[in-house]
């Protein structure tokens, strides 16, 4: 109970339900994939050459999957920020960089996504050729 109640109010999590569950879902999905298959790419390296670099290649595809899902959050989150300045009239400063700090929570960890199983796939790559 006590460990649950730690992750529910760390920091990471706060910022993976401010960036929206279903969006930050997808995109953690797509990590989630991406390293499954590098995992699989490094272990199959040395029996099957042809499965590590389809792994390689579909790790690739779910990382940039997951790049273009952060930068789709990010574009719905600025229309619901705009869609609700619109119906307020004015807003304050603080309230728009509120908005766009949570439209932009989304592209950070598609980012992420995208350059973490980079490195995998680089090192991978540089291991297939030997």
């Amino acid at each position: 109970m006590i460990i649950l109640s730690i992750v529910a109010l760390s920091p990471v999590t706060s910022r993976f339900m401010e960036g929206g569950p279903i969006m930050m879902s997808l995109i953690l999905i797509c990590l989630l994939l991406a390293l499954f298959f590098l995992v699989k790419g490094f272990l199959s390296l040395k029996n099957d050459l042809g499965k590590s670099r389809k792994m390689t290649t579909l790790a690739s595809d779910v990382s940039l999957l997951g790049l273009v899902i952060g930068f789709l959050g990010s574009i719905f989150g600025m229309i619901s920020a705009f869609d609700s300045i619109e119906a307020i009239g004015e807003i304050s400063t603080p309230m728009l960089a509120a908005g766009l700090k949570v439209s932009f929570l989304t592209t950070v960890f598609g980012c992420i996504t995208f350059i973490l199983p980079r490195i995998g796939i680089l090192i991978l790559r540089a291991l297939q050729k030997e």
